[in-house]
């Protein structure tokens, strides 16, 4: 349990970022989220090839730069950072400079061509990744009271929860435009306005090329009436209990993250445009050559995980263009040439916030 004491009440937001980033916070620990859960990164090696394969896309539509960055937010260990530069063709590796973007310490064993970084670094010309982020940056719930009024939820480290003061303010307006709370007892809407500014923050470091959140995500026409509010530890589901000893996360509003020019589609049709099909590979394969077979088969297993409706396919991928040739608010055909065949969904503007 953190230092605070039992009995002390505060806002989710002030208790998840002592629970996961204070000095004995969870994401402190030694065995990192790999330890606790399971994200694409970890699922296969396919997933850091398409980042790869997307990068050199941004890399091509950059006019191949002299240095190209490749930033991987919340690395956890820099997995994703070091699949990827291992994945480039070796022309694009020659030029590419990798970034890990963590609160932890650097592995000891890490490529050495990664920079390990508390910050992301300013003015990079390339592509920023945030994988599984931005369901970290911690927020404040609302819940409806019994005279249908919006108030701050406040909790203790050991998980209880009572009603605090009337939501007031940006917070209020927030709710207001992106999630909408009727007049009934007990409906909660998680406050996305942090990570709004954590989005904006971390695509404001790049000067050219293309910044990517991928997430847990809903949308403003469907978003969960009771939140999403949960914990992990070891693997398994959990309370969210804010005192150090599990992740504490909650799906992301990228419709609200968005900035203009911004698109979102899902992990199972950015992956397929980045060639993660899942495709099973001709029985024919198996007489002539077992082993490439049974491999082929083993990387179909896994793309098919990768994309798997109800499943991590139905992440969210939130693309936004940074300085590129052509790329505008109304229709970026950058996207579109970044990635081919994908469903790129419109987000709505920002003009009444």
């Amino acid at each position: 349990m953190t230092a605070d004491t039992a009995g002390e009440w505060r806002g989710w937001r002030a208790a998840t970022e002592a629970a996961l980033y204070g000095p004995e916070g969870f994401y402190r620990r030694p065995e990192g989220p790999a330890g606790h859960f399971r994200t694409s990164v970890h699922a296969s090696a396919l997933f850091a090839g398409a980042v790869a394969r997307l990068l050199c896309r941004v890399d091509e539509a950059l006019g191949r730069p002299a240095e190209l960055g490749f930033v991987d937010m919340a690395a956890g260990r820099g997995e994703l950072a070091a699949g990827v530069l291992g994945a480039l063709p070796a022309e694009v590796a020659s030029r590419a400079r990798g970034y890990a973007v963590e609160i932890g310490d650097r592995p000891a064993a890490l490529d050495h061509r990664i920079e390990w970084l508390a910050e992301p670094p300013k003015g990079i010309t390339g592509l920023l990744f945030a994988n599984e982020w931005l369901d970290n940056v911690p927020l404040e719930i609302a819940e409806v009271d019994p005279e249908g009024v919006p108030r701050r939820v406040l909790v203790r480290p050991d998980g209880h929860e009572r009603l605090g003061e009337r939501l007031s303010g940006a917070e209020a307006g927030w709710v207001a435009r992106w999630w909408p709370l009727p007049a009934e007892e007990g409906l909660r809407a998680e406050i996305g306005l942090p990570r709004d500014e954590a989005w904006a923050s971390a695509v404001a470091s790049v000067e050219r090329g293309l910044a990517v959140a991928v997430d847990y995500a809903h949308t403003r026409d469907a978003r969960p009436p009771f939140g999403t509010l949960t914990g992990f530890r070891e693997g398994r589901g959990t309370a969210p209990v804010p005192d150090g000893s599990c992740d504490i996360t909650a799906h992301v509003a990228l419709d609200a993250c968005a900035l203009p020019g911004g698109r979102v589609l899902t992990q199972r049709d950015a992956l397929r445009a980045l060639g993660v099909t899942g495709a099973r590979p001709p029985l024919t394969l198996a007489s002539t050559r077992p082993s490439a077979y049974l491999r082929a088969l083993a990387s179909a297993g896994e793309a098919a995980e990768l994309t798997a409706p109800g499943g991590l396919g139905d992440f969210g991928w939130l693309l936004q263009p940074v300085g590129l040739a052509g790329a505008s608010p109304d229709a970026p055909p950058v996207l579109d040439a970044l990635l081919a065949d994908a469903l790129l969904v419109d987000v709505p503007d920002h003009e009444e916030q």
